[in-house]
């Protein structure tokens, strides 16, 4: 059944399969006829109701998790509710002004800005924030290598706006410190200004017709030393943030459902999968939402993620920002909320 075979079905059993999923997604708890028949919204006995209850239950929208339990929707159920059903008004004024507060932030970098939005859709959504975004590429302004011992070194990076990055790199056999200065020196004097990316193939192109006015390790140094920072990274050119880990923790607790928080830890682990499903959504219009299995990241961990991509003043798409939670967060209040965040993102970036 497709999204608009959902709408094939008579009022009655629609109206049923809504109460069940908004009464679920409320509380969490299976949904029986008995409850539903004290609702205002349905005028039927809870026979009347266990009959529809077994039509929907036959056609893979809900389910019975123990025997003579309630019902709960299926993951399948889910999607067709939010693709037909799902009612999604205006942002609420309460998010709407906290989400504006933070957009009013003036002169902030972006690392900060990625940080707070984060921060800001877990407290909202009571779920994990998480925000994916283009890294800015730096800038050189200063550099310095900081030999360790006679195998290793501490790169120091300055970039233009102030950030300081420290990684670790492998030395050539024979390296000295005075080899060392002699790099830094080199990369000082004829980079400052230049990106990392850029750095480095002038470094490539340059190197090849000035060996003899540095020395040939110093040289190995140059490459080796911007190589930390181009290659070393696995997640490519872009910047994970997450936050509010510990809100999923809380439910998975209450719902004694760790091992399902296990399973999603393991997925943050590899988080080269999050970076590729999120790029996914780097290409389509507003908000999407995954549910369950419908991607391979949470197909285990029973987890709905509500992602949309945010741009930049030229209209470009530079990330995604949403959140991560129980398959019963409120899509309602959070679809909004998260499509709002991703305007707001765009007025930060200008």
């Amino acid at each position: 059944m497709d999204p608009s075979g959902i709408m094939s079905l008579d009022e009655r059993s629609k109206q049923i399969f809504r109460q069940i999923v908004e009464t679920y997604l409320e509380t969490g708890e299976p949904v029986g006829s008995r409850t539903l028949s004290r609702g205002e919204r349905i005028d039927l006995s809870p026979a009347s109701i266990r009959n529809v209850m077994q039509d929907l239950e036959a056609l893979g929208l809900i389910t019975a998790p123990h025997i003579s339990a309630g019902r709960v929707p299926t993951q399948f159920g889910l999607r067709l509710f939010v693709d037909a059903l799902l009612e999604v008004g205006n942002i609420d004024e309460v998010d709407r002004a906290a989400i504006e507060q933070q957009a009013a932030t003036k002169n902030i970098k972006l690392e900060d800005a990625l940080s707070r939005a984060g921060e800001m859709l877990s407290g909202l959504s009571q779920c994990a924030g998480i925000v994916l975004a283009t890294k800015v590429a730096s800038k050189i302004r200063h550099i310095d290598f900081v030999m360790l011992d006679n195998l290793r070194a501490l790169v120091v990076l300055v970039d233009t706006d102030g950030t300081v990055e420290n990684r670790l790199m492998e030395l050539p056999v024979g390296m000295t410190p005075s080899a060392l200065a002699q790099a830094a020196n080199y990369i000082n004097h004829q980079m400052r200004g230049l990106s990392l990316v850029d750095a480095s193939e002038r470094a490539q192109s340059e190197l090849a017709y000035k060996r003899a006015e540095i020395d040939e390790l110093a040289a190995s140094v140059v490459e080796a030393g911007l190589a930390v920072w181009n290659d070393g990274d696995q997640s490519g050119d872009k910047l994970l943030v997450v936050r509010g880990t510990s809100h999923l923790i809380a439910d998975a607790a209450g719902a004694g459902n760790l091992e399902r928080l296990r399973l999603l830890f393991d997925d943050f682990e590899h988080k080269e999968n999050l970076m590729q499903l999120l790029g996914l959504t780097e290409k389509a219009d507003g908000v999407r939402i995954f549910i369950g299995s419908e991607n391979n990241l949470f197909s285990l961990s029973n987890s709905s993620l509500v992602v949309a991509p945010y741009h930049d003043a030229k209209q470009n798409v530079v990330g995604v920002l949403g959140v991560i939670g129980p398959t019963r967060i409120n899509y309602a209040r959070i679809v909004p909320m998260v499509d709002y965040t991703a305007q707001m993102m765009q007025r930060i970036l200008g």
